[in-house]
């Protein structure tokens, strides 16, 4: 079975609605698997925002820890 991930809206009516179209041949039938967030989730910037300011990764912080330069690696130009 293939899986393609995509996102999309449950409109009032409750009809998922994609944000793109599929790259699939159709009609066809398909297995839907729904994840929507938990009230208890957190967004992504505060829990970067925790994670920053938690004493558990103080050590990072130290000198000996600072290993690379900005000569090292090649940059990184991501698409998106």
């Amino acid at each position: 079975m293939k899986a393609i991930e995509t996102t999309g809206i449950i409109n009032a009516r409750g009809q998922l609605v994609l944000d793109e179209p599929l790259p699939a041949v159709a009609p066809t039938r398909v297995r839907v698997v729904i994840l929507l967030p938990e009230e208890t989730d957190i967004d992504e910037m505060k829990w970067l925002r925790a994670a920053a300011r938690n004493p558990a990764f103080d050590f990072l912080k130290e000198p000996e820890e600072d290993i690379y330069t900005l000569a090292d690696g090649r940059p990184f130009y991501g698409q998106g």
